[in-house]
């Protein structure tokens, strides 16, 4: 495994042990690599999880080995690495990492983070969301380039619904996500709201490409817009972290011209290193200018008041939640209503 080295980082020293693992066989990257691109693309990383309670994505052995989510910061963590007491939906609490520096991405590295998961939050407000997230995903029968244009009009609504800039990234996937940068004055439960706003009114103009159904017996061969990521506990993978498969692909930053003509294969852990290089991080003023809900939860209020289209399904491990619908899938409950057949 060779012996362990030690990276500056931004004036911080981290010691890598066993560098010479091999994380990604398929593409021969080892856990060196791996500290190696967080610290190319470190300002960007960064800025992605600057304050925000973060989970880590465990790779231990290896992008084949076992894995797991750290939600609580490790004991071995060091003292220059702080921390926000989050709460979960199951009522229970915990102690989660918020880097402030490039030096607590590669700390991760070293014990295999390969993706970081933010809250949508920050240490200083664990209750009030700074970002409005919405994850563009596409179902079987779809693929990227089918959520690309559903981005195109996504972007559009939000410019209608309020002045809202968004910020577009891959998924690393299939799939992309498209954050906002939102005042850090509202609830999770009104921010997922929103999320469903925005979900509603893409369906109305995209009704054969998009659905907000959250049962998959219902959505069909359309772009699932998952407003459930809103949730409180819910997380997206950042911008910049290294996605889990073979090839070692990132969730990489987008500018909205390049959405639907670049595509998710072209940036890994070895391409994206130049990207920075020459272009930088293309979401650097994303914490610039934070926008107002108001717009969209107007919409939510319209959507309640003149066409009745209330809550919908939390996902299975949330307590029931108020005026949340019945959480069983169509299916499922036209059989429970069909009378009993004679005998």
């Amino acid at each position: 495994m060779g012996d362990a080295v030690e990276l500056e980082v931004d004036g911080r020293t981290v010691r890598l042990s066993s560098p010479d693992k091999m994380f990604f066989p398929e593409r021969g990257f080892t856990k060196l690599d791996l500290a190696r691109y967080y610290i190319a693309v470190g300002p960007g990383i960064l800025r992605a999880l600057r304050d925000r309670p973060t989970t880590l994505e465990r790779y231990p052995e290896g992008v084949n080995g076992e894995n797991f989510f750290q939600k609580r910061a490790p004991k071995n963590m060091p003292d220059w690495i702080p921390t926000a007491h989050i709460t979960f939906p199951s009522g229970r609490s915990a102690d989660e990492m918020c880097p402030t520096e490039a030096g607590a991405v590669v700390w991760a590295a070293q014990f295999g983070t390969l993706t970081f998961h933010p809250w949508p939050v920050r240490r200083d407000d664990v209750d009030h969301p700074d970002e409005l997230r919405i994850d563009l995903d596409p179902q079987p029968g779809t693929d990227y380039d089918d959520a690309a244009r559903a981005a195109h009009e996504l972007r559009a609504v939000l410019d209608e619904f309020g002045g809202l800039r968004g910020f577009p990234k891959t998924s690393g996937g299939r799939g992309l996500h498209v954050f906002v940068p939102i005042e850090p004055r509202w609830t999770f439960t009104q921010v997922r709201r929103a999320a469903i706003a925005v979900g509603r009114e893409m369906e109305r103009r995209m009704p054969e490409h998009v659905t907000i159904k959250w049962w998959k017996e219902e959505r069909g061969r359309r772009i699932f817009i998952d407003y459930n990521q809103t949730a409180r506990d819910r997380t997206i993978a950042s911008a910049y972290s290294v996605r889990p498969r073979p090839h070692a692909p990132v969730s990489a930053p987008l500018r909205w011209d390049e959405v639907g003509i670049a595509h998710p294969q072209d940036f890994d852990l070895a391409t994206m290193p130049a990207r920075f290089a020459e272009l930088g991080d293309v979401h650097a003023d994303m914490d610039d200018k934070r926008y107002s809900l108001e717009a969209l939860l107007d919409l939510a209020r319209r959507d309640e008041h003149d066409h009745g289209l209330g809550d919908l399904p939390y996902p299975p491990e949330y307590p029931k939640m108020p005026g949340e619908p019945r959480r069983v899938q169509p299916s499922r409950a036209r059989k429970e209503k069909e009378p009993p057949t004679a005998p």
